[in-house]
Order: C-alpha cells, then structure tokens, then sequence
C-alpha cells in the first residue's frame, strides 16, 4: 500500500465508523442473514464503471462506507472517461455495473446506440441536478434563456453549436427538449456534438461550443470559472425527472439475480445516507471530490447539492428540487414511464424510425421484481404504481398512457 492511499483510507474508515452508527445492529443482522443460504451472492467482488459526475455518490459511497459487505458484496468502483467507453465495457462484460445515463441502456437495448445487447436497469440512482449551460460570450450578447437564445440565433446567422454528452442519452435529450420548446430545432438549426463530461468546461473555454448540458459539478464550474451562465436546470425542465441508473446487461443479472440484489439494496442504503442530513452530504462531497472520484473543488460540488444556485449573472436562488438521491425512496423507483419517455423522445429524434411497443421494452429493460426485493432488503418504500405522471416545462403532461400519441405530438421533430 503506498504513502499516496493512506490519507483516503483513514478518511474512509472514519467514515465507514459513521455509516455504521447510522444503520444499526438491525441492518448488520440482516446482513448476516442475506449473505448465507440463498440469498449469497453468486459473484461478491463487482466492478461498477462511473464517470466523474456527483450524481455517482451513492455507487461511490457504498463502497468508502462499506455498506455493501453487510450484503455480502464488495464493489469496486471504476472511473471512466467516456459513456461510450462505458456502453463498450457493459456490453463486453468488462464491467459488471455502471452508474449510467438512462437513455444510453435504452438505447443499447434498441440498438441505436452502437452494439444491440439486451440491458437492464436495477434502480434510478438520482432525480435533478443537471444544467443547460451557455457561453458567457452569448450571453453578453443576451442569450441567457431559451425565448432570448432563439431571437439572438434568428439575427445574428452562424453555426450554433451545442455539446451533449451521448447521442440517445439523458443530456441530449434535456438539451433537445429545451430548445424544441424555444422554436430551435436542435437538429436543424444547430449543430449537436458529444463530448465526455469532464471535458465540457475546458472546451468551452477554447470556444468548441456555445452551450451545453451536463451533469454537476460541470455547470457549477463553468460558473466559478468565469466561461458560462446557468440558463436552466433540468429539474426546471422536468421536476424530479429520472436521470442516471444501475444499468447492466439481462445476461448479467440472469446469471446473477442474487449480486444484483445485494448491490441494489447496498446502494439505496447509500443514496439514503446522503439525503440524511447537511453533515452527510458535506461529507459526501468532500468524498467524491477528490481526485479518484470526480476531481474538482469540494466548493464545486457542495452548494449545489444542497440547493444553493447562482446562475453567473448575479442571480441567487434555494431550489428545493436540487439533486436526490433517494427522498424516502421516491427517486430510486425505476418506474416504467420514465423509460418510456426516453423512447418517445429518441422516436421524435428520428433515432427510432418506427413506433415500438413502449411498455413492452420498458418491462423488458426495468427490473422492478428485482428491485423490490432489493427495497424489501434495504427497508425501502414501494410506490404502488409503476407509472407516474409529470408536467414539464412546456405544460404538456407524460403519463406514460398513451406513449405512441405523445411522440407523435411535438411540433419540432427530426
């Protein structure tokens, strides 16, 4: 063991000390129980693939707390560079897991997003805390929201470019939404390019895009750092919209049931640690801050996650939908409606060019059996339903009812 790990390792060990005061012997004797007879995980030592963003805490914070051997589980937690890099390692079995956008294992299991491979999701991991973020040149130029970046963009004739982060993901399509709400067509009247998360801010500081959107802390940097402006939060698109999963392949949990169990449960337990309090997500972001994990400032990431905004231009705000990672359980639900929007969203794209049959692929894709016992394990509440309905920005409703009627009804399409 170097010099280098010993810091982190004693900084972990005090906090593994807090996590087990918090759950208590009841958790450690259901422990005891879950990792013996049948219920034993069939592979202990698990690989879960991340990329440098702070909504992967609760993967992370599993693991530093050592939540997951109560459950008979050890996870390895594996940074990566790209989420193509990602989809490449799920669908070759180099990982076993990923923290992941949502819209990407859709989008695998269609087989519009490179390899076809039958995929699945265990739970949502968060809601919120993802930005549309524009240059700070535009907005000197008075671009700051949708309406104003369309009227600068009807007068001012040039290539618009905006980043993403993966073509059928969660960023694209938040990114597409806003702007289709605007009159943009994203896909017309500008031009859309993928770059990795943790590469946003310093392209935009060379000028390779006008805006982009992105999980935090890369919109918070970009503020600190003087380059952009906050033009809207995701969760101001879509209140408590689904963001990333526990994504893996159907051969893995097939194979696997009992892992994929005893991770679920171990990560709800995370996600329920950090949303328990101020000292806890301070913690968390003094974590996940670090080089290992997200690499930035741990003043990039703690203000937003606990809901203190700036937008860059002088405006201050407490938004009380920031980032959650479990909210009495409300988050990690993987309902079937969310997947199915993602889908109605990539066939409004034109990256599906016929309608599919929406709950079909929902059920196929979201593992609510497994995640049930999962919540049983961790004491986790069920919602009884398997959809929800939600407004966005634009008044229109998803409910998940009528899937194939809602695609079809957007004015701007591909």
């Amino acid at each position: 063991m170097t010099d280098l790990l010993k810091p982190k390792l004693s900084r972990r060990k005090v906090l593994q000390a807090a996590a087990i005061g918090a759950v208590g012997l009841d958790a450690a004797l259901r422990a005891a129980v879950w990792a013996q007879g049948s219920d034993k995980p069939e592979k202990e030592e698990v690989k879960i693939g991340f990329i440098p963003l702070t909504d992967c805490a609760s993967v992370v914070m599993a693991s530093v707390l050592g939540i997951d051997k109560k459950y008979g589980v050890k996870i390895v937690p594996s940074k990566e560079a790209s989420w193509a890099g990602v989809r490449d390692k799920m669908v070759n079995g180099d990982l076993d897991f990923a923290h992941v956008l949502y819209g990407l294992v859709y989008g695998v299991h269609l087989g519009i997003a490179g390899p076809k491979k039958d995929m699945a999701v265990l739970m949502t991991l968060n809601n919120n805390g993802q930005a549309i973020t524009l240059s700070k040149k535009l907005a000197d130029k008075g671009a700051v929201d949708g309406p104003s970046l369309a009227k600068l963009m009807a007068s001012d004739k040039r290539e618009y470019t905006f980043a993403q982060t993966f073509p059928t993901g969660t960023h694209a399509m938040w990114i597409y939404y806003w702007m289709a709400a605007s009159g943009i067509n994203p896909l017309k009247d500008a031009k859309s390019i993928v770059v990795p998360p943790p590469q946003m801010v310093a392209n935009m500081r060379i000028g390779n895009m006008d805006g982009f959107c992105v999980g935090e802390p890369w919109g918070q940097r970009a503020i600190m750092d003087g380059i952009g402006v906050t033009a809207i939060t995701t969760q101001d698109i879509w209140k408590d919209h689904p963001e990333k999963v526990l994504g893996t392949t159907s051969e893995f949990v097939q194979k696997n049931p009992n892992t994929c169990r005893a991770v679920t449960a171990a990560i709800l337990e995370a996600g329920r640690w950090i949303d328990t309090g101020l000292q806890n997500k301070n913690k968390m972001a003094e974590t996940i801050a670090d080089k290992s994990y997200v690499n930035t400032s741990v003043d990039a990431i703690n203000q937003r996650i606990l809901g203190r905004y700036t937008n860059g231009m002088g405006k201050n705000w407490d938004d009380p939908n920031f980032m959650k990672f479990y909210n009495d359980g409300a988050v990690t639900f993987p309902y079937l409606s969310d997947g199915m929007w993602f889908t109605t969203q990539h066939k409004r794209w034109g990256l599906i060019k016929e309608h599919p049959d929406y709950l079909k692929v929902a059920t196929e894709i979201n593992r609510i059996d497994l995640y049930k016992q999962a919540a049983a394990a961790s004491k986790t509440p069920v919602p009884k339903d398997t959809m929800r309905a939600s407004k966005l920005m634009d008044g229109v409703v998803w409910d998940g009812k009528n899937p194939k009627a809602y695609a079809d009804s957007f004015k701007i399409h591909a």
